[in-house]
Formats: structure tokens, C-alpha cells, sequence
């Protein structure tokens, strides 16, 4: 899976600003962006600020909140001056995105209070599409994107979110600008970058629903990979998270993490939940690495961290695992975490094991 996200916000900006220049005669000033209760200038303005901020966030690796500045416009700059901006914060913030690297995370509040360049990257591409899609429907402009464009904003950033046929038709529903057969109107919504939970010697990262697509198809999912990795059991988890999503039901803090070194940046191994806790608070879990990284404590480590991460949720009281009577090793990993043998299952040859709080 080759790295994506500049060409997309590059791409969403062409689209936008080439269909806005057909109306910079028309006034902006006075005229409402759509649903929204504030000007199709502003909301220009806006689009420019957050492209510029997202670059931001990314060059100067800011941690712990948005980096303290903003975008003032020259006296006098027209509607026209207005797009100008918007395709230069965009290049701004398709440089970034291209020049930080894969590991790197930084301040974003929704929902983790982090997201990578992907993250950026769709959230970016979202600005765009969504507020010049205001724009034009106040202006009374005709305006629809590129299909792939949507998808790609809907995979990294919404995958709660069921797909639809139509991906844009289905992003403006999930934002409440529109209205999709068999489904109820959104009126409140939050795009949610993938969840991270860190380790000693790991980070673990939070699966979406593109890079599960490319894990199925036998790609990397964007990880770069040890030798020998990803092992048939992450390939096998991504076919579920994948089927999880189509079907609408997919949580992702509740789905696949990779396990990847901080030392490197390489992935080693796939670890996650089978689904939601059921009404009883009780959630499966299961794991697997590359053949070059076991027995060196990593499965150990990252076990550990996701239950203490899930145990410490309201909706969470207990987490299990099934495995295999003649695995060892992975009796051995739960063992240590804390996990207690709780039944044997003679038909299906394995045995099961439970964490509570």
C-alpha cells in the first residue's frame, strides 16, 4: 500500500477552486455557505486557516495542542485573493504530509487527541470537499468530487460509518448535509482518527478500513513490515475488520491494532478484538506475530497495555481469549498478563482464558 494523502488534498483543492473561481463575481460577503449560519467568505477563509494549521501541526510536531498562530489576509484581498490562499495552504500542507514521516503523530483533539499524516491528510481533503460543497450551494453552484475522494475520506476518518454506493452522497450524509434511503438524518457527528495505545518498546496502532482492504489483498497496509510479516492471522483479522465495516457494525477502538517498534518503525505483528463487549461487558481478543519477532516479549507487552487499555472502559469487565491446546507459547503470553484458564473445549481442542478487572 504506497503512501497516500498529498495527492488527494492536492486534488480536492484543484476541484474546489476551479469551480469557485466560476462565482467570484457573485457576493460572497452576504451570502449564507449553505446550512451553515456563517458566509461563504468565512467559510473560504476557514478552509484556507485549517489547511494552513494542519500543516502546521505536522512540520512543528506539536504534542499537546494546536501550534499558537493563524492566517490573516491582506486588506483588500478579493474572493479570487481568497482561492489563491487556499491553493497555497493546501501545497503547504500536501509538503508536509509528503515530508513527515510514517511514525509521526501529532496534536489533533478528535477523538485520541493524535492523528499521523494520513490522518491529516483526510482530514484536510474532508475541509475541502465539505466546505466548498457549502459554498456552492449557497452561491448556487453545482459541484460534486471525484468518487475516490470521498472513499478515501470515509475509509481513514470515518469508519464507523456504514459505505454506501455513492461515497460522496454517503460523506454528506454523515455530516448531516444529506439524506441516504433507509437511513436516519445525522445531526450530530465526528470523524475519528485511528486510536494509538503506546508501549515501552511498541506502538500500537489502530487499523482503518483501507489499510484492512490492502491487508486482505496481500498488500502491507501501509506498515512497513519485518521479514516474514504480516502473519496469516493479521491478514485474517483485516478480513473481519473489513467485513465489520461493510456491514456498518465496525468499532475501531475495537478492532485491529499493528504492533510496531518504536525503535524502527516496523511492524511485527496484528493485535485485536474479535467485535464489541457484549451486555455483559465481555470482549475477545486475540494476536499473532511475524516468526522473526516471538520470543522476545513482545506479544507479552502488548497484550498487556490493549487489556489495560479496555479494562479501564465503563463497558468493558472482562476480556477472553481461545486458544489452541498444543499452543504453548501464546498459553504461556496470557498467562503472564494475567489471564486465568476458565474451561477446555475437547471438541474444539483448545482452551479458554479470562482477564477481569
Amino acid at each position: 500500500m504506497r503512501d497516500i494523502g498529498g495527492e488527494q488534498v492536492e486534488a480536492a483543492v484543484a476541484g474546489a477552486v476551479a469551480r469557485l473561481r466560476t462565482a467570484t463575481g457573485q457576493d460572497w460577503e452576504n451570502t449564507k455557505a449553505g446550512r451553515l449560519e456563517c458566509s461563504c467568505r468565512f467559510t473560504a477563509t476557514h478552509i484556507a486557516s485549517v489547511l494552513l494549521a494542519y500543516a502546521g501541526q505536522l512540520a512543528g510536531r506539536a504534542q499537546h495542542a494546536y501550534v499558537p498562530f493563524g492566517l490573516a489576509l491582506d486588506d483588500g484581498t478579493d474572493d479570487s485573493g481568497v482561492l489563491d490562499v487556499i491553493e497555497t495552504t493546501g501545497a503547504l500542507l500536501a509538503a508536509a504530509i509528503r515530508t513527515t514521516p510514517r511514525e509521526v503523530r501529532a496534536f489533533h483533539p478528535y477523538p485520541f487527541r493524535s492523528a499521523n499524516r494520513e490522518g491529516f491528510a483526510a482530514m484536510g481533503t474532508a475541509e475541502v470537499l465539505l466546505h466548498t460543497h457549502d459554498i456552492a450551494e449557497g452561491l448556487g453552484l453545482a459541484y460534486e468530487p471525484a468518487p475516490e475522494l470521498g472513499e478515501f475520506v470515509l475509509t481513514r476518518i470515518f469508519p464507523h460509518v456504514r459505505p454506501g454506493a455513492d461515497p460522496w452522497r454517503t460523506l454528506l450524509w454523515a455530516t448531516g448535509r444529506g439524506e441516504l434511503p433507509g437511513r436516519a438524518p445525522v445531526t450530530e457527528w465526528r470523524w475519528h482518527n485511528n486510536l494509538v495505545v503506546p508501549t515501552e518498546r511498541l506502538t500500537l496502532q489502530g487499523v482503518h478500513p483501507a489499510a484492512a482492504a490492502d491487508l486482505v489483498a496481500g498488500g502491507d497496509g501501509g506498515f512497513a513490515w519485518i521479514e516474514g510479516g504480516p502473519y496469516e492471522g493479521t491478514r485474517e483479522a483485516a478480513t473481519f475488520l473489513r467485513k465489520a465495516y461493510e456491514g456498518g457494525v465496525h468499532r475501531p477502538e475495537f478492532g485491529v491494532f499493528t504492533l510496531v517498534r518504536r525503535e524502527d518503525g516496523r511492524a511485527v505483528g496484528g493485535m485485536g478484538f474479535h467485535g464489541v463487549p457484549d451486555e455483559e461487558g465481555r470482549t475477545e481478543i486475540g494476536y499473532d506475530l511475524a516468526e522473526g519477532a516471538r520470543g522476545q516479549g513482545y506479544a507479552t507487552e502488548a497484550l498487556r497495555a490493549l487489556c489495560d487499555w479496555a479494562l479501564a472502559r465503563d463497558d468493558v469487565r472482562t476480556v477472553f481469549a481461545t486458544i489452541d491446546r498444543g499452543n504453548l507459547a501464546s498459553q504461556a503470553v496470557v498467562t503472564r498478563v494475567g489471564f486465568k484458564k476458565v474451561s477446555e473445549d475437547d471438541e474444539e481442542n483448545e482452551f479458554a482464558y479470562e482477564l477481569g478487572r
